[in-house]
This record gives C-alpha cells, sequence and structure tokens, in this order.
C-alpha cells in the first residue's frame, strides 16, 4: 500500500484541506513577518541585519526544499511532512522568544529549514490522491492559497502587532500547523515500503546545500558584497561540479537520471525559473514606482501588488480547465503571452499614470504566472511516477526560488547601474524620494530631477523583466501537445 491509494472522495477533501492549511501557513509568513518588522526592529535593535531575517529564511528553505523531495520519494510523503512542519512550528516558538536580532536571524534559519518541506510536500500529496485529470482542476484551489495569504497577511499583521505583542504573528502559526497534521494524521494513508530502504545521500546533500547557499549568498547579498561575492560565485561552481560528479556515480542520486533525459521535466523547471524571475520585476519594483514615481501611499502600493495575487489563482483555475479542452502546450502559450502583455504594460507607466493602471498591470502579470506555472507544475506532475514526484514537484518550487533570486540581483544591478550614470552626484536617490519627509525638503527642481532619472532606471528594470517574461513563450512551445491523462 502507498500514499496514492485510492481514497474514498470525502477523505480526499479532508487531505485537500489540511495540505492547504499547511500551505497557508508558510505563505503568510512572509507578509505578515514583513508588516511587524518596523515594531520588531525599534523593540530588539539591529536595522543593520534586517535583510538577514528574510534572507536566512529563504536561504534555508531553497536548500532543503529539493532534500525533502527526494526523502519523501524515499521514506514517504506524509513521514517528512511531519517532520518538516514540527521543525517549522519550533522555529515558530522560538522566534517569538528572540531577544535580540542575532537571535532572530537563527531561529527563522531553523524555521526556513522546516518550511521547505511544507509547500512541495503539501503539492506532492494531493498529486498523489488526485488523477492525473483531477489535478489539473485542483492545483487552482491550491494557487489560491496564495492570494488569500497576500491578501489577508499584511492585515492580519498589522491587527496583532497593534493589540498584541509582535512575538504572537509568530505564534499563530502553532494552531493551524497542529490543525493541519492532526487531519493529516487521520486522513492520510501512511507510506509502507515493500522493499529495503535507500540510504540519505548524505555526500550528495552536502555538496547541493554547499553550491545553493554559495549561490543564494551572492545572489541576496550582492550589493553588500560587491567584489568579494566573485569566490561565492566561484564555491557554488565548484560544488556545482563536485554534486554533478557524485551523482553519476551515487547508489541513490538525489536526482535520478530520469529528470534529466526528460524534456518535459526540464522544460517545466525551466519555465518556472523564468517565472520566479519575471516575478520580481513587479513584487520588488513596481511598489517603488508607486510610492517614488507617482508619491503613492503604501496601501496603494500594497493594493496594486495585490491584483496579482488575484490574478494568479483566478487564471490557475481557468488553466486547469482549458487544459481538459486543449492542451498542456496552448494553456501554458497563452499564459505566456499574458506574462509578456503584463510586463510590456510596465513600460507604459509614466510618472502621472493612476493606481488602477499599475493595479491592471499587476493583474495580467498575474494571470500570467498562474496559467503558465500551473501548467508546468501539473505536466511535470502527471509525468512522473510515484517514485519520483516527490523530487520532481520539489525541483519545480526550487527552480521558482532560484529564479527568484537570480531575478532580484539581476534587476537590482540593473537599476544601480541606471541611477549612477544618470543620477551620479545623488546619495541613495531611491531613498530620498521614497521618504515622505526626506521627499518635502528637497527642492522642486531636485526632485524633479530626481524623479525623472529614477523613472528611467526603473523603465530599464521593465525592459529586462519584458525580455525574462518573453523566453516563457519558447519553454512553452517545449510542451506536449496533449492534454492531462483520464486516468494514471
Amino acid at each position: 500500500m502507498t500514499e496514492s491509494a485510492q481514497l474514498q472522495t470525502g477523505q480526499r477533501h479532508w487531505v485537500l484541506i489540511a495540505c492547504m492549511l499547511a500551505m497557508f501557513m508558510a505563505a503568510i509568513e512572509v507578509t505578515i513577518v514583513a508588516t511587524a518588522m518596523p515594531t520588531i526592529i525599534a523593540e530588539l535593535g539591529g536595522f543593520s541585519q534586517f535583510g538577514w531575517v528574510f534572507s536566512i529564511y529563504l536561504l534555508t528553505q531553497a536548500v532543503s526544499v529539493p532534500l525533502y523531495g527526494r526523502l519523501a520519494d524515499m521514506w514517504g510523503r506524509k513521514k517528512m511532512l511531519f517532520i518538516g512542519t514540527a521543525i517549522f512550528l519550533i522555529g515558530s516558538i522560538l522566534c517569538g522568544f528572540a531577544h535580540s536580532m542575532t537571535w532572530l536571524i537563527l531561529f527563522r534559519a531553523f524555521q526556513g529549514l522546516g518550511a521547505g518541506a511544507i509547500m512541495p510536500l503539501s503539492s506532492t500529496i494531493v498529486a498523489d490522491i488526485y488523477s492525473p485529470r483531477e489535478r489539473a482542476s485542483v492545483q487552482g484551489w491550491l494557487s489560491s492559497v496564495w492570494g488569500v495569504a497576500a491578501i489577508i497577511g499584511p492585515l492580519t499583521g498589522a491587527w496583532l502587532v497593534e493589540h498584541f505583542s509582535w512575538p504572537v504573528i509568530f505564534w499563530v502559526n502553532l494552531p493551524i500547523g497542529v490543525i493541519s497534521m492532526l487531519m493529516l494524521a487521520r486522513w492520510l494513508p501512511a507510506h509502507q515500503q515493500d522493499e529495503k530502504p535507500q540510504p540519505l545521500n548524505l555526500a550528495g546533500s552536502a555538496w547541493l546545500m554547499l553550491c545553493v547557499s554559495a549561490l543564494l549568498i551572492a545572489l541576496l547579498q550582492a550589493e553588500l558584497l560587491r567584489y568579494w561575492l566573485l569566490p561565492f560565485v566561484a564555491l557554488s561552481l565548484f560544488a556545482g561540479w563536485q554534486l554533478k560528479r557524485h551523482e553519476q556515480r551515487a547508489e541513490a542520486p538525489l536526482f535520478p537520471m530520469i529528470i534529466w533525459r526528460s524534456r518535459l521535466i526540464i522544460a517545466g523547471n525551466a519555465g518556472n525559473l523564468i517565472i520566479g524571475a519575471a516575478m520580481m520585476g513587479i513584487s520588488a519594483f513596481l511598489p517603488t514606482w508607486i510610492q517614488g514615481i507617482t508619491g503613492g501611499t503604501p496601501l496603494a502600493a500594497g493594493s496594486a501588488l495585490a491584483m496579482m495575487s488575484i490574478g494568479w489563482p483566478l487564471a490557475s483555475t481557468l488553466s486547469g480547465r482549458l487544459m481538459l479542452h486543449t492542451s498542456y502546450r496552448f494553456t501554458a502559450q497563452l499564459g505566456a503571452l499574458l506574462l509578456i502583455a503584463g510586463s510590456a504594460l510596465l513600460l507604459l507607466l509614466q510618472t502621472g499614470s493612476s493606481i488602477y493602471q499599475s493595479g491592471l498591470t499587476a493583474f495580467v502579470i498575474g494571470t500570467g504566472m498562474g496559467m503558465t506555472s500551473t501548467t508546468f507544475l501539473v505536466s511535470v506532475q502527471n509525468h512522473a511516477d510515484y517514485d519520483i514526484r516527490g523530487i520532481c514537484t520539489a525541483s519545480i518550487m526550487f527552480s521558482r526560488m532560484i529564479g527568484s533570486a537570480i531575478g532580484t540581483a539581476l534587476m537590482g544591478a540593473v537599476l544601480n547601474i541606471n541611477l549612477a550614470w544618470r543620477l551620479p552626484h545623488a546619495q541613495d536617490p531611491v531613498q530620498q524620494i521614497m521618504s515622505e519627509e526626506t521627499r518635502k525638503a528637497l527642492p522642486a527642481d531636485t526632485l524633479h530631477q530626481m524623479v525623472q532619472g529614477i523613472a528611467v532606471s526603473l523603465h530599464w528594470v521593465f525592459v529586462v523583466a519584458l525580455l525574462i517574461a518573453a523566453l516563457s513563450l519558447w519553454v512553452a512551445w517545449l510542451m506536449p501537445r496533449q492534454r492531462p491523462e483520464h486516468a494514471e
């Protein structure tokens, strides 16, 4: 008996709800913490370490995602999800007790190690209990979790900080996580292996962690490290080369060779790498445009960005139905065209553009991302056998994380180069126009010159985002002209 054993309809619905709760817990963590960070800094200090609160969480999460995916294939989804969720909840408790920024960063690293299991394994479990035809529709429900979390996360974080103390934003995870685990313990069958379990590939795991850690540190801290990022890049390349050599002769490789031989799986990972990179063009820089160029409020920036979170699950649900009547390739190509169109709309933003235009742009980009990401994920899950579905699902999410880090570093570099060229004498111009007090204190001519220079610089960032989005059309062409199968 395996975890993919047929469950009664009622049981499957409860398992789906449990997985959605687990995903919601991990999804809301980012937005709810971001809202509370000013309060946390005011109490703990350590503003210079502010970025590491988020970077270390992303780093440990990204490193652990492929490891959990492979272990889930070998030792069972349920067991590994329970282990990851337990680590995440313990990390959440410890974060609430942090008495300095250094301890908070350490506990966030531990929390991230658990978060690496939640997203990929929840999605894998849902793929196990639903047929290939059903997965196309169910993925829309899973994607809606992100939209809900992105909208209510900041509001919940602000309310909790105002009425309670900041540790509550971490402890609110506990009831959600416990309820999810109890539901899975009740309704999800346990994995029973018929053969001797494979040993953990410790050497491969070590090389993978070293490779990914060095790469992400170089990308996420590029501006701080400057030329010192080169040793990290070299270390990442060396560790990646050693990982490749080890995997070729390992008895139980972390990434089975079928992953590298399948055009569809490679295309799915490449597509999510592109989506992750393109997403940063709007997530990181559209709020900067709204607040810095048009003089909008943080609420206006958040409202516009929320439109992407609304478009994503709507398009994800639509793509599930579209795949059943057309093909993987058609659905992915339509999503790619929407992503390209939305990225092109970024270039139409002007200094006098309204919040509605920004929101429409974000919505179109969200629909493109929702349609393409769901198609790539469903096609890979339907193509992968049960014994490698965990690592294949994890690799898809891992690729999106790496893409986000690459996109952030690349577009950040483009912005900084343009600012240094256009505003050579300005000291941190973006920070000056983002601060309401500093903005009002600037002379009118200086403010106009600064806004124009930053606007042109951001337009070049949006050009890069458009070029990245255009690559998604090529990847979509690699998708097969077939529909999700009717049965496994």
